[in-house]
C-alpha cells in the first residue's frame, strides 16, 4: 500500500530528495549542553546526516563534563546551548566552541532579552572559543540577522533567526577545524566587549499606563522565560504570550474582554491580548500555582462578571492576538491554521481544530492545508493543562480527554475523502503533533524543522500512528522511530517517507512556495487521481482492520499509561511541566558511555 501512494507522489514531484552536505572528513563531535533543545537537535541531526559521530552530555557539573570529555576524546567540543562554564582542564585539552546568541563583543546570558527591549534592528550569533571567562574568547565564525521592527517573542527569535544563523557559524567551524593553519580571531581585535547584566524582573517592569505597544515589547522580550510579573483582576501572574489589542477607553489594567482563553487588559494607550499567564508560587491555594496556562483559566472567579467567550464560530476567521485555531481562504485554497502556544494542542484546542476541519471541509477548496503558525507545528497533547487539574484522580481523566480529542481531528483528516489534503510542519514537531500531519495526502515539511517521531512521558502514544506511520515509512522503519527515540532532520524525514517534499526555510517564501504546491490541484485529472487513490487505499486498508481497531489497540495502551500509571506519566509529566532539570544525559545520546565505545 506505501508504494501505491509513494509512486504518484513521486511523479507529481520532480525534485530530487535532500541529500545531507558532506564534511571534508568525519569528526568525533562532543556536544556538551544544558538542554537537548531545538538548536541542540538540529545540530545533532545535521552532524550525524554529515557522518560526523555525536555525543551528547548534559553539563551537570564539573567533574561530569571532565568525565565525559575524557571518555569522549573528541576533536570538537561544540556548546550550541550551553549556560554552565566549561572546566578549565576541558577547555585547555580539548578545542571548545561556545555558540553565544549575540554579535562580537556582546556578553553575557541575557543577550536576546536586551535586544528585544530596546528595539535593535540588527543582531547576531558568534562562535567562540571556551576560555576563563564567559563569551571572552576568539572567535571562530559570526553572523547577523535583521529582527523586525514588529517585536517578536524572544522563543520565535531563537527558533528562528538564531538558530538559523547558528547552523550557519557551524558550518563555517567544521570547514576550520580540520584546517591546521587557522588559527581564531582574538575577540579585542574585533570589537569592544559590552558585558550586559543577566536582566532582572526589575529591567522587564511596565506599568498598565504605559503604551500597548512599549507592554507587548517588555512582554515578548521574556517569552517564554521568565515572563514578566505584574498584576491582573487583583491576581499576581508572570505575563506571556503578548499582542497589540484594540483601542480602549477603560481604566488602564482593567480586564475588559475574553476570547479563547485569552483577556483583553486595558492600557495606557490601545489594550494589550495576554494569551497565557503563570500564577505567582507564593499563593498555595491557587491550583493553576506555577503551571503556564491560558490566561483566563489562571485567573479564573477573579475575572469580571460577564465576560464571556465568543461562540466557535469565531474560529473560521481570520483574526489578530490569541485564538489560534483558525480557517483562512486563500483563493482556491482553505488553511485550517494551528497556531498553538509552544506547540501544545489542549481539549477544548482540538475540539476547536475538528471544528474548523469539518468547516475547511465543506467548502468548494481545490485543496486543503493544514499547517502551524509561527512557533513549533505541534508536540501533541497539553501536559501543562493536565498537570494543572484539580484533584488526583483529574490528570488522567484529562489526559484521556485530549488524547481521544486528537484522534477525532487525526480521524477527520485520514477520512477525508472529499478534498486534497496536504500538512504542512511549518516548525518542529514532537510526539502526537508529528503523527497528526501522517493522514494528509500529501506531507510537506519547512526545511530545517526538526521531527520528534516518537512518544515519552510514559505514553505509548496513539493519534492513529499504528495505522499512518507504517504506512509511510513501512513496519520496520516505524518500529525502529518509535523504540529508538531519536529527533529526524528533515532531509532524514524525506528520504524515508514521512515527508514528500521540503519547502524553503524562510517562512515568508515557504508559506508562497505551499500555496504553489496547493495549486498544482488546479489539475483536475491530477487532483481526480489524487482522490481516487486515496479512496482506493482507505477502502483496501480499513476492510482488513477498520480505524476503530486501530484506535482501540492504542487507547488500551494509553488506558493503562494514563490511569495506572504504568511507565510513570504522572512523574515524568510533572518533571517536564515544572521544569525540573535532567539528572543524566539519555544513554541513547551519550554514545562516549556506553559499552564498547570505540574514540579512534
Amino acid at each position: 500500500m506505501r508504494s501505491l501512494l509513494l509512486t504518484f507522489r513521486r511523479r507529481s514531484n520532480s525534485r530530487p530528495k535532500t541529500q545531507p552536505k558532506q564534511s571534508p572528513r568525519s569528526l568525533r563531535i562532543l556536544l556538551l549542553v544544558s538542554s537537548f533543545n531545538g538548536l541542540t537537535q538540529r545540530v545533532w541531526c545535521a552532524l550525524r546526516d554529515q557522518g560526523h559521530t555525536v555525543a551528547v552530555e548534559f553539563a551537570r557539573d564539573a567533574e561530569s563534563i571532565a568525565d565525559a570529555a575524557r571518555r569522549a576524546d573528541p576533536e570538537l567540543i561544540l556548546c550550541p546551548f550551553l549556560k554552565e562554564r566549561v572546566p578549565t582542564e576541558v577547555w585547555q585539552k580539548w578545542t571548545t566552541v561556545i555558540i553565544h546568541p549575540g554579535p562580537v563583543g556582546d556578553r553575557g546570558p541575557s543577550s536576546l532579552d536586551w535586544a528585544i527591549t530596546e528595539g535593535r534592528s540588527e543582531w547576531g550569533v558568534t562562535a567562540l572559543q571556551a576560555v576563563e571567562e564567559m563569551d571572552a574568547g576568539p572567535v571562530w565564525a559570526t553572523r547577523t540577522f535583521s529582527i523586525p521592527i514588529d517585536p517578536p517573542t524572544k522563543s520565535s527569535l531563537y527558533n528562528g533567526p538564531v538558530t538559523d544563523a547558528a547552523m550557519s557559524c557551524i558550518e563555517e567551524v567544521l570547514a576550520k577545524i580540520s584546517d591546521p593553519d587557522f588559527r581564531p580571531t582574538p575577540l579585542e581585535r574585533l570589537a569592544k566587549t559590552h558585558v550586559r547584566p543577566t536582566m532582572r524582573q526589575t529591567d522587564r517592569a511596565f506599568s498598565w499606563d504605559d503604551p500597548a505597544e512599549a507592554i507587548v515589547r517588555k512582554i515578548r522580550a521574556a517569552d517564554g522565560a521568565p515572563g514578566v510579573r505584574t498584576e491582573i483582576a487583583g491576581v499576581g501572574v508572570w505575563a506571556f504570550d503578548a499582542h497589540i489589542g484594540p483601542r480602549q477607553s477603560d481604566p488602564p489594567g482593567t480586564v475588559v474582554a475574553c476570547r479563547d482563553g485569552a483577556v483583553l487588559v486595558a492600557a495606557g494607550t490601545g489594550s494589550v491580548w495576554l494569551g497565557h499567564l503563570k500564577s505567582i508560587p507564593d499563593d498555595a491555594e491557587r491550583a493553576t500555582n506555577g503551571v503556564k496556562l491560558p490566561a483566563a483559566l489562571v485567573l479564573g472567579d477573579h475575572l469580571p462578571e460577564g465576560l464571556t467567550a465568543p461562540t466557535p464560530a469565531a474560529a473560521t476567521v481570520e483574526h489578530c492576538g490569541p485564538g489560534r485555531i483558525h480557517y483562512v481562504r486563500r483563493g482556491e485554497v482553505g488553511y485550517v491554521i494551528l497556531d498553538c502556544y509552544n506547540g501544545a494542542l489542549s481539549t477544548e484546542g482540538c475540539n476547536q481544530a475538528l471544528h474548523v476541519l469539518r468547516h475547511a471541509i465543506r467548502q468548494d477548496t481545490l485543496a486543503i492545508v493544514l499547517r502551524g503558525g509561527s512557533g513549533p507545528f505541534c508536540n501533541g497533547i497539553d501536559l501543562n493543562r493536565i498537570e494543572a487539574t484539580v484533584s488526583p484522580a483529574n490528570p488522567a481523566a484529562e489526559a484521556w480527554a485530549n488524547i481521544t480529542a486528537i484522534n477525532d481531528v487525526c480521524r477527520e483528516l485520514i477520512m477525508c475523502r472529499s478534498q486534497v489534503t496536504i500538512a504542512a510542519y511549518s516548525g518542529s514537531a514532537g510526539a502526537g503533533g508529528v503523527m497528526l500531519p501522517l493522514g494528509a495526502d500529501l506531507v510537506v515539511a519547512r526545511d530545517g524543522v526538526v521531527l520528534n517521531p516518537f512518544y515519552e512521558m510514559g505514553l505509548t502514544g496513539s493519534e492513529l500512528h499504528t495505522y499512518t506511520l507504517p504506512r509511510r515509512v513501512g513496519p520496520d522503519a516505524a518500529k525502529r522511530l518509535l523504540s529508538e527515540k531519536l529527533p529526524v532532520g528533515v532531509a532524514e524525514a524525506e528520504r524515508l517517507g514521512m515527508v514528500d517534499e521540503v519547502g524553503p526555510r524562510d517562512p515568508g517564501p515557504f508559506g508562497n512556495w505551499l500555496h504553489e504546491v496547493a495549486l498544482r490541484y488546479r489539475d483536475e485529472a491530477l487532483r481526480e487521481r489524487t482522490l481516487r487513490r486515496k479512496a482506493n487505499v482507505l477502502d483496501r486498508d480499513l476492510s482488513v482492520r477498520p480505524l476503530d481497531a486501530y484506535e482501540a489497540r492504542e487507547l488500551g495502551e494509553m488506558a493503562q499509561d494514563m490511569f495506572d500509571d504504568r511507565h510513570g506519566f504522572d512523574a515524568a509529566r510533572r518533571a517536564f511541566v515544572r521544569k525540573e532539570p535532567p539528572t543524566r544525559t539519555p544513554a541513547r545520546l551519550a554514545l562516549h558511555r556506553a559499552p564498547g565505545f570505540v574514540r579512534h
